[in-house]
């Protein structure tokens, strides 16, 4: 029992801790995880998957909070391509709750960037709150320029995950972790608390923080 009352507070600390950056900070982190990923192609996220993808999700500094009870905490932002296909919307908010990781890569801090692939990926995202591997299939994601992109788990999963801690990037199984709406981040960018239905549907103007993410997202995944 103290073991597993130690873990929830470990877990609640790396909570406080994540919810003290603003939100434009982690906007500009999110960005910087994402320039750095893609600044070495031979061990990054193939391109044409980001071409194809519906949607992004960046969480940079997702903390392992338990040393016995796997759990995990993280704030990141989603952003999904306009409804033409081209360019990128504004930033919806969402945090990542609990599960163990398939792949431990040690490390108190994780980088973790999923790829929403498909429509119907996307409308697990729109909603409220979902499970990876339970309400939307997620799977390890390739790496690098030549890796085999075409592979079954890409043409059947709906979300592909990779991350990167002490320096190694590799695909990542989330089975069990929980992605919601950030609703108190919203409204710290937008004024007022809003769901990730309407901030990534397009029905508000981006915030000038996100530019450099929003930048960055289309250098590497413009659809021919």
């Amino acid at each position: 029992m103290k073991q597993f009352t130690f873990s929830a507070a470990l877990i609640l600390s790396v909570a406080t801790i994540a919810a003290a950056e603003t939100a434009t900070e982690r906007l500009t982190a999110s960005a910087d995880v994402f320039q750095e990923i893609m600044g070495t192609p031979d061990k990054g996220i193939p391109q044409d998957l980001l071409a194809k993808a519906q949607c992004v999700i960046i969480v940079p500094g997702l903390k392992k909070g338990a040393f016995v009870v796997g759990g995990q905490y993280g704030r990141g932002f989603a952003e999904c391509r306009h409804a033409d296909g081209y360019g990128w919307g504004p930033p919806g908010a969402v945090r990542v709750e609990g599960g163990s990781f398939g792949f431990q890569i040690g490390g108190s801090s994780t980088d973790v960037v999923m790829l929403v692939m498909n429509k119907r990926g996307m409308q697990k995202l729109l909603g409220d709150k979902f499970t990876l591997g339970a309400d939307a299939s997620v799977a390890a994601g390739p790496v690098g320029r030549t890796a085999d992109a075409d592979t079954d788990a890409r043409m059947n999963a709906e979300i592909l995950a990779w991350s990167r801690a002490k320096g190694l990037f590799a695909g990542i199984s989330l089975s069990g972790a929980t992605l919601r709406n950030d609703a108190d981040v919203n409204a710290e960018l937008y004024g007022r608390k809003i769901d990730n239905k309407e901030v990534l549907g397009g029905a508000v103007e981006p915030p000038a923080a996100a530019q450099a993410l929003r930048a960055e997202l289309d250098k590497y995944s413009m659809r021919k």
